[in-house]
């Protein structure tokens, strides 16, 4: 078959994109062959004036910092060869843009955000109520997945200038596309693997009932330039999950399957 000769015009285009590319990425965090685990990041979710979802006696704001400190204890004793980096270390409101900042200055290699969900139904009733694990990916803006992106975006809210913070989030610009692609798209596999392997543990080691592995378009995965993940640990309006959530036995059952989770990650990324 006789080819057509693009000559400059095709170089050119070429070219254009790959500036384009690299403006947006940082040349040491585009995946590669031979990707280690080095350094993690732990978001608990939340925090200060934005308490997020509520329970009958706790706020998630307070059970994700006891996770992620709990988390960040457990990493240092089990993994002594990884370093790790909170984005919050007590009860302070943190931007979700700084978030991803932090993340992304820290060079990071994980990102793990810690949260607490939330069903419809309130607090009121013991019976019929919503339970279960649910692990976030970043995902492209889907109608059926507003809902609970918006949940957790709702902190954009508590922040100063958000209008112009988070211009970004715009659909209707096609070079916020561009950008959000590029930082993400090398990472998408990676946090889907992880994010199977953190399902596996929670049910299949803890019992916990599963709400599967979700594409999500949440702001601070979105914007972490890493493989990254949001654990939703339980329903906090669910008395029964609120109290294992609250436990030392259920924090601790949580980190370990991240744990766990964390070593079956860094072992198949090693292998390849």
């Amino acid at each position: 078959m006789q080819q057509k000769y693009l000559g400059p015009l095709f170089s050119i285009g070429v070219l254009c994109f790959y500036i384009l590319f690299c403006s947006f990425t940082p040349a040491d965090t585009i995946v590669t062959g031979g990707y280690k685990i080095k350094n993690i990041i732990i978001d608990a979710g939340h925090g200060g004036k934005d308490a997020g979802a509520r329970g009958t006696f706790s706020y998630e704001k307070n059970v994700t910092l006891a996770i992620a400190k709990k988390l960040d204890a457990a990493i240092h004793a089990q993994l002594p060869d990884l370093t790790t980096v909170l984005t919050r270390s007590d009860d302070t409101f943190i931007e979700l843009r700084r978030r991803s900042a932090i993340a992304n200055q820290s060079k990071g290699n994980l990102f793990i955000s810690i949260h607490c969900n939330s069903s419809a139904e309130g607090t009121a009733y013991r019976a019929h109520k919503q339970s279960g694990v649910m692990v976030l990916v970043y995902g492209l803006h889907r109608a059926k997945e507003q809902a609970e992106a918006m949940r957790e975006n709702a902190s954009i809210f508590e922040e100063k200038n958000y209008q112009q913070n988070y211009q970004a989030l715009d659909d209707s610009d096609p070079s916020n596309a561009i950008i959000l692609d590029a930082f993400t798209k090398k990472y998408r596999r990676q946090s889907i693997m992880f994010g199977d392997y953190l399902m596996r543990e929670f049910t299949d080691t803890d019992g916990r009932t599963s709400l599967g592995v979700r594409e999500q378009g949440v702001y601070v995965l979105a914007n972490s330039a890493m493989p990254s993940v949001l654990i939703e640990t339980g329903f906090i309006n669910n008395p029964d999950e609120e109290e294992y959530l609250n436990s030392d036995e259920g924090q601790t059952a949580i980190v370990q399957s991240i744990i766990r989770s964390i070593t079956t990650y860094r072992s198949v990324l090693s292998s390849r």
